[in-house]
């Protein structure tokens, strides 16, 4: 049997299981911002709103900014020194790059100083069950960045997803070796629910063997609990100050 016929065997099991909510644990208050990756991706972000996003996250220690690979240089430069990663985005956001194209964009993106690489899969070969070309397009990705000490979290657009898809998205993912499975772009036609999170924690197994990054419409100290809760262990928000200053007066 082939390695993906064994995967789609993988997907046939774990799609008659029930996902198991585990209530993982909260962070505390000085601690969340150390989960979010602080995002800017709107087409029309100016340099001075960048400026803005790296001052905050160099201000409230996020784990990241996530921004266009256009202004990886201007972000690497302003957070020098800061702690904060320097993500940014690969064949985004329809995933519909060719694969050659999306291995160029993250060697140029490594080069410019971005460790943190968020890519999207070709959603419409895995819709059509193209499942080899899924995965050899997501490893190839992965070897670039680990040949270079990136991480690589791999956006599978669940929105646009059925249960056995999603399951399928995850367990290719996690076989390419790929760091996170992320749920959502932001641009689809919804973002990141508890739901989701649970299955594809439950997918990929414990947070020590693969990280899960929730975003998408997530905008509340709530929500972010929610994520967290359900299996998260990173999130995605362009509303981290926010998120981080409910959090504290919460607490």
């Amino acid at each position: 049997m082939t390695k993906i016929n064994q995967i789609i065997e993988q997907a046939k099991a774990f799609e008659k299981q029930l996902p198991e909510k585990k209530n993982f644990p909260i962070p505390g208050k000085d601690e969340v911002a150390g989960w979010i990756d602080h995002t800017l991706l709107k087409p029309q972000a100016t340099t001075d709103q960048v400026s803005e996003l790296c001052r905050e996250a160099r201000e409230y220690q996020f784990a990241s900014v996530c921004l266009n690979p256009v202004y990886v240089p201007q972000a690497v430069k302003e957070l020098e020194g800061s702690g904060v990663a320097v993500g940014t985005v690969i064949g985004f956001p329809l995933g519909a790059n060719q694969t050659h194209t999306k291995i160029a964009e993250a060697i140029q993106a490594i080069e410019d100083g971005a460790v943190e690489l968020d890519m999207v899969i070709p959603i419409g070969l895995l819709k059509t069950g193209k499942y080899e070309s899924v995965y050899n397009d997501i490893r190839a990705v992965a070897e670039a960045c680990h040949e270079k000490d990136a991480l690589l979290k791999v956006i599978i657009e669940n929105c646009y997803l059925e249960r056995f898809e999603k399951i399928m998205a995850c367990l290719l993912v996690k076989e390419a070796d790929a760091d996170y499975v992320k749920t959502s772009t932001g641009f689809g036609s919804s973002g990141a629910t508890v739901e989701d999170v649970v299955l594809i924690r439950s997918v990929v197994g414990s947070p020590d063997e693969m990280g899960v990054k929730a975003a998408g419409g997530i905008r509340t100290w709530a929500d972010t609990q929610n994520m967290i809760a359900a299996g998260a262990t990173r999130i995605g928000a362009s509303s981290g100050v926010k998120i981080v200053t409910q959090a504290q007066k919460e607490s």
